[in-house]
């Protein structure tokens, strides 16, 4: 279903994008950024919080780490402060990396089982859909910030892995 290199460059987008989503947030002040706009998860920061707290997750199933101590329904609160936020999104960017760079195609087949807070119940999934599933749920709640930001009035960034930089800077 998936490959290594494809794992490695989707890890480089997440962070690519995240370094630039750091940027954007920056041009804001606290009322914009933390301002319900109507989203699934309200705001901006709130999005962004709830993906910091996805990405977190599915590392942890992916890795064995912990997990974020919080749980999913208040995913939203996974950080306070935007500083808070820049410092977890980095740590799980870099985590993210590390994980991507050091896997071996056998890592990305077989099953994932999980307890799912959302279900209630034991869940089972093939590895490979699972890994395809966390990249797609960046992209998508990358997508509502970038749609929150550009009514705010800012320039968001580009989104397009087709013009990601070669040579990083990844973090």
């Amino acid at each position: 279903m998936i490959t290594v290199d494809y794992c490695v460059t989707m890890a480089r987008y997440n962070a690519w994008q995240n370094r630039q989503l750091k940027l954007a947030f920056a041009r804001l002040d606290e009322t914009a950024l933390h301002a319900d706009r109507g989203a699934f998860f309200g705001s901006i920061f709130g999005t962004a919080n709830h993906l910091l707290w996805g990405d977190s997750r599915w590392l942890s199933l992916l890795t064995g780490s912990p997990g974020p101590e919080l749980p999913g329904s208040d995913s939203v609160r996974m950080t306070r402060t935007l500083g808070d936020w820049e410092i977890a999104r980095f740590r799980t960017d870099a985590a993210l990396l590390d994980w991507a760079n050091r896997l071996r195609s056998v890592d990305l087949t077989g099953p994932l089982s999980w307890h799912s807070g959302i279900l209630g119940r034991e869940v089972s999934k093939p590895r490979g859909l699972c890994i395809a599933h966390m990249f797609n749920h960046q992209t998508h709640h990358r997508g509502q910030i970038h749609a929150m930001l550009t009514a705010a009035g800012v320039e968001a960034p580009v989104t397009d892995v087709i013009f990601m930089p070669d040579d990083g800077p990844w973090l």
